[in-house]
Parts: C-alpha cells; sequence; structure tokens
C-alpha cells in the first residue's frame, strides 16, 4: 500500500535558559557583522532566532525507535509498505544552512508494521538535526530496520542544498539524491519496483 503527503502536528517547546542563552549569542552575532542590535527592528530578533534554532533542532530530544515502538503492531503482512513525498527541512552541519526536499521510504513487514504517521515522524526527528543528507538517508533505514526487523528497507531522499545554490559554487537548480537499501531490497527486481512505484530514477 501507499501512502503520500502526510502531514503531522507542529510541536514547539523551548528551554528557558537554553533560550536566554542563545538570544544572548545571537544578539552578539549581530553587533559582529556590523549591525545594531538595538535599533528597532531587531530588538527581538535574538529571542526570534533563538527559539527558531531550538525548532529547527529538535529533533536532538526525540527518539525516533519510541516513536516505532508506540504503534507496532503484529500483523501477518508481506508485502511492499511505500510512504512517499515526506517534506524534508533539515540544515547542513558544515554550514548551518537549511537543505530541502523529499524522503520515500518502504519496507516489507515480517510479523511488525507500524503506524504510517510514524514513518514520517522518525524523517523529522532525524531532519530536525544538523545533518549530511547521507547520514540521515542511513539513520532512517537502520531506525526502521533494527525497530520493526522487516525483510527489507529501502529509502531514497532528494534534497535542494541552498549551501549550493547560496553559497559556494552557487548552482540553482541541482538535486541530490542519496538512497540506501537493506535485505529484500538489495535483489534487482524489488529494488526496481520499489522505485518504478515512487516515480524515481537512480543515476
Amino acid at each position: 500500500m501507499t501512502e503520500k503527503k502526510l502531514s503531522y502536528e507542529r510541536f514547539e517547546e523551548w528551554d528557558p535558559s537554553t533560550l536566554e542563552e542563545l538570544s544572548h549569542h545571537y544578539r552578539e552575532i549581530l553587533r559582529l557583522i556590523g549591525e545594531n542590535p538595538d535599533r528597532e527592528g531587531l530588538l527581538k530578533t535574538p529571542l526570534r532566532v533563538a527559539k527558531a534554532i531550538q525548532f529547527l533542532t529538535q529533533g536532538y530530544n526525540m527518539d525516533p525507535i519510541d516513536v516505532l515502538d508506540s504503534a507496532k503492531f503484529r500483523e501477518d503482512y508481506r508485502e511492499m509498505v511505500i510512504v512517499k513525498d515526506i517534506e524534508i527541512y533539515s540544515m547542513c552541519e558544515h554550514h548551518m544552512i537549511p537543505f530541502i526536499g523529499k524522503a520515500h521510504v518502504a519496507y516489507i513487514p515480517d510479523k511488525y508494521i507500524t503506524g504510517l504517521s510514524k514513518i514520517a515522524r522518525v524523517v523529522e526527528i532525524y531532519a530536525r538535526r544538523l545533518q549530511v543528507q547521507e547520514r540521515l538517508t542511513m539513520q532512517i533505514k537502520d531506525a526502521i530496520h533494527n525497530t520493526l526487523k522487516p525483510l527489507g528497507v529501502a529509502v531514497v531522499i532528494e534534497a535542494q542544498h541552498l549551501c549550493m545554490s547560496m553559497r559556494g559554487i552557487q548552482k540553482q537548480n541541482s538535486v541530490t539524491t542519496t538512497s540506501n537499501f537493506i535485505g529484500a531490497f538489495e535483489r534487482d527486481k524489488t529494488r526496481a519496483e520499489f522505485l518504478h512505484l515512487i516515480g524515481t530514477r537512480l543515476h
């Protein structure tokens, strides 16, 4: 079965002491780049950015294994389960500049399934950390493989990196694709079926 474009509730929680310390440092950053942190338009900017960075990195405070275990059910189903077009908003750990895209995740159950929204949540948890796309791809695969013990797991991520668009080589339309397969998806036929269903070609 295939599930497309899952959404999930926005969750924001801030640690007050961390928020205060981050705000202080962002105020200093404004000063160091030549701005006046006391001018009207910037008075609340350090606090806003402090809240934003905590939201964008909230994955450090979440456990993807707990998420999968919270909706783990015994089921005699051994066909491919695909959750495709999961939106990704993450930050490159090298420049702390965003990369955005979508993830396609599939697994073939062996006794256990999980709630479809939990797959999207696992993607979200790992994406809300400082990342490289290659590691993000493997972490999603490993979490599902280690928790559900399925016959196979497949993950493909397609993303645009703003560090390439805004900085560095400044190529505007480049897309990076990463993939990771284990178990049944290492077989050519099964992998080809998955790639056909998500409408992606790996070059």
